[in-house]
């Protein structure tokens, strides 16, 4: 299977503009059109203020777009104030991706090096404009601080010629390319004095997105629209980003339209939240190559040994993990694989027919014939300790912590004494995930146009930490030489045999070693309403998936046009 190439794509300057001025509209149900939402001067009419809402509780001041766990990446307003390269689509991953902050990407064959070219006429919302410069900067910002590189790109040379960025690579990117598309872009003449851009907390943000930053609390922060915004005037004049305790205090402000914009787990979402406004309440799941995974600490103890990863993941039911847990809102996983279905059909291992089912008497014998007794009474392990792990995932996450519940109850038919830790989330994403500090933990993966990043997030030994070192991902430590080769060779290789033979090593690798326990499909879902604004992306329209944490936000709120009709 094909991913597309990042290269020039035939849009204009006056095409972009138009894209990005949204005179579209994303939800054909409501028969809105920009020509109904806008002024009879012709120009863009503005509506009410717009509340996005976040179960993420209490906020510390930090408006980076680079740390994480920075109020302006856990709320999402980062993804209106800066704004990528070029917009990937998430809800199609082989479309082509649009012009924005960049008019094209131009790869070489071998997919080692890649020449940007800016867009003209793109200021920053202090006025200033944004040059090839600015681009080149925030590229080699991320080369210099291997921390703010979260994509772990591989950057080389950096250099600037004429309107345009050639940057190198030390490696083939051909699985990256998205994420150099993806690429959020800074300003140089802000960034440049800064002594540590890793710990810096960017309190007045400046950027070339829709939004600029008005105030900030521990609680909320508002957004308004840019005076000097490159792209038109938002329709949307001001929004506030609010931040609740938990997924129920935010389901609450969605079900009775405190907030109109959020991404949280609703169980039985269509009665709950749907059912409250037939009309103008929607939820809309766009489906990929992503998943939820129990991460599992592959270095520590019970985890460490293979044997007790397989039995465990024999005992773990998909089906009632999705049934109870997402209310049947994520799809379950079938193939043994973890391969998210119908998606990653085209991918698959044919040697690899299995799927999941629960198989308690064969974890029982792999136990025991691994030197475990108490099998299924007192779970002891062949060193004779008493098996035990703990379940950490954030407070108020229900979804989550309900599966970790369902999972703590299989693991008690070993003979397991698991627990569960509702813990606090900053702390969560600053110092349990990326150092390791947990037994087990859900997290999701990223999706992407091929199954490469949802393996090697959970696998790549390229990405190996050790514990209490700082992990972009593999935050189980997993080490596999055999996986390691097989995805720098997916990456690299420009024959598609070799990556086909690639993919095949892996998937049979997270088969026989079990690295983490694939839980279930991971669309990417959010609410919202269209009382006040339509233009959302939709199953009708999927321009784009409809979180407002990602950098898809800008080109969302660049698409809502006021609703007329209420």
């Amino acid at each position: 299977m094909r991913i597309r190439k990042l290269s020039a794509i035939a849009v204009g300057a006056a095409s972009l503009a138009l894209v990005a001025a949204g005179c579209t509209s994303g939800d054909t149900d409501e028969g809105s059109t920009t020509e109904e939402s806008s002024s009879s001067s012709g120009e863009t009419a503005q509506g009410e203020v717009l509340t996005v809402g976040m179960p993420n509780g209490t906020q510390t001041e930090n408006q980076s777009p680079f740390a994480t766990g920075s109020s302006a990446l856990s709320l999402g307003y980062a993804f209106v104030i800066y704004e990528p390269l070029m917009m990937l689509n998430d809800a199609k991953p082989s479309d082509d991706p649009l012009p924005w902050l960049a008019d094209s990407i131009e790869w070489n064959e071998d997919f080692t090096e890649a020449v940007i070219t800016p867009h003209a006429g793109v200021q920053w919302s202090d006025g200033e404009d944004m040059t090839v410069d600015d681009i080149a900067f925030s590229i080699n910002l991320r080369k210099d601080n291997e921390a703010l590189n979260t994509a772990a790109l591989p950057y080389k040379d950096v250099t600037v010629d004429g309107d345009s960025v050639t940057v190198s690579f030390e490696a083939p990117q051909f699985v990256n390319q998205a994420k150099l598309a993806d690429l959020l872009v800074v300003p140089e003449h802000i960034w440049k004095d800064v002594d540590d851009p890793t710990t810096f907390e960017n309190t007045d943000p400046i950027g070339t997105g829709p939004m600029t930053l008005k105030s900030w609390t521990p609680q909320a922060a508002t957004v308004v629209a840019n005076e000097n915004y490159w792209g038109g005037t938002p329709a949307v004049p001001e929004i506030r980003y609010s931040s609740y305790t938990d997924n129920n205090a935010l389901t609450t402000a969605l079900t009775t339209g405190e907030a109109q914009w959020g991404w949280t787990f609703i169980a039985d979402y269509e009665n709950v939240y749907i059912a409250q406004d037939p009309d103008h309440y929607h939820q809309y799941a766009a489906a990929g190559l992503g998943i939820d995974a129990l991460f599992l600490n592959n270095e520590e103890k019970p985890f460490d040994d293979l044997a007790f990863r397989k039995a465990l993941n024999m005992v773990v039911d998909r089906q009632e993990l999705v049934d109870i847990a997402t209310s049947g809102v994520n799809p379950a996983l079938t193939s043994v694989t973890g391969m998210p279905m119908p998606a990653g059909q085209d991918f698959l291992n044919p040697d690899i027919t299995d799927e999941f089912a629960v198989d308690l008497d064969g974890a029982k014998k792999i136990l025991e014939d691994a030197g475990y007794t108490g099998v299924g009474d007192k779970l002891v392990d062949p060193d004779g300790e008493d098996v035990t792990f703990e379940l950490i995932n954030p407070a108020g996450w229900n979804d989550y912590l309900t599966a970790l519940d369902l999972i703590k109850n299989a693991a008690a038919t070993l003979g397991v004494e698991a627990t569960v830790n509702p813990t606090n989330q900053d702390g969560w994403f600053a110092d349990t995930i990326p150092l390791g500090n947990f037994d087990a933990t859900l997290h999701w993966t990223d999706g992407g146009a091929t199954p490469w990043d949802m393996y090697a997030n959970i696998m790549d030994g390229a990405q190996y930490q050790p514990l209490g070192e700082p992990a972009n991902w593999n935050f189980g430590r997993f080490q596999n030489d055999d996986v390691t080769k097989a995805l720098e060779t997916y990456a690299s290789t420009t024959d598609d045999a070799e990556r086909t033979e690639a993919l095949n090593t892996v998937q049979q690798v997270f088969v026989d070693e079990v690295p983490a326990l694939a839980i279930w499909s991971r669309p990417a879902t959010a609410q919202y309403s269209s009382l006040n604004y339509t233009g959302w992306p939709s199953e009708d329209d999927p321009y784009n998936q409809p979180q407002p944490t990602g950098s898809q936000a800008a080109q969302i709120v660049m698409k809502l046009q006021v609703n007329d009709e209420g």
